[in-house]
């Protein structure tokens, strides 16, 4: 009997043994290419953000405009700082006044961090891969992805993007086409990187052979 027993657990030892090699053997889900693109800029460390405060600004030739926020995501609100008013909101609920701040809030977030809204849009878009494009601005040979935008929902249903890189991922430069349109809306680099608690972030966007430039400055982030 003590045989008997000895060989059954020694059967039952081998075969939760292979049960747990099995596991260790399965790969993990690919991750697509919008999830590669926004990890690459620390989409994993943003679950522990719970404020972020960054201004908005634009320069063209002589002209100077900016506009500042203070985002709360995990609560939802939105300050808004700008040369005329000062207005607090929750993107929850929102009057007609409120509606109209959180258009410029869209646009200015877009900018800062499109590369995490490829996770927080899945699903509102499709997307296209390839290699070998030649980036608009540079001319250097990067990956490409463009995703276009669903019809219905949103300040800009419709639009598409077009996302430069290279094998790290990390975006050099992009294409705004309004409606999904073949010409450009707008071209612009994505420059001057910072780490910011792990969130990647460009702070810097030109043209080319233009004197333009959108930047953000007073970048902070509050973590829990």
């Amino acid at each position: 009997m003590k045989t008997i027993y000895h060989v059954a657990v020694c059967f039952l030892l081998i075969f939760y043994g292979c049960k747990s090699e099995t596991k260790k053997a399965e790969k993990e889900p690919e991750k697509s290419i919008p999830e590669l693109v926004a990890n690459a800029h620390g989409y994993p460390n943003w679950k522990s953000v719970k404020q972020i405060t960054f201004t908005f600004n634009v320069e063209r030739d002589t002209v100077h405009y900016e506009r500042s926020w203070v985002w709360k995501p995990k609560a939802n609100e939105v300050m808004l700082i700008s040369a005329e008013d000062t207005l607090t909101y929750n993107r929850k609920s929102m009057d007609s006044i409120a509606f109209k701040a959180n258009a410029g809030f869209i646009n200015d977030k877009y900018w800062l961090l499109a590369p995490f809204n490829l996770i927080w849009d899945s699903g509102n878009y499709t997307f296209e891969h390839s290699t070998g494009q030649k980036a608009p601005i540079s001319g250097e040979t990067m990956q490409k992805l463009t995703i276009v935008y669903a019809n219905d929902g949103g300040y800009t249903p419709g639009d598409a993007y077009d996302f430069y890189f290279k094998d790290d991922f990390i975006l050099r430069e992009w294409v705004y086409r309004k409606s999904n349109q073949a010409e450009p809306s707008m071209t612009t680099t994505w420059e001057d990187y910072k780490d910011i608690d792990g969130l990647l972030l460009a702070q810097d966007h030109r043209k080319a052979n233009e004197d333009f430039s959108l930047h953000f400055t007073n970048l902070s982030i509050l973590k829990d």
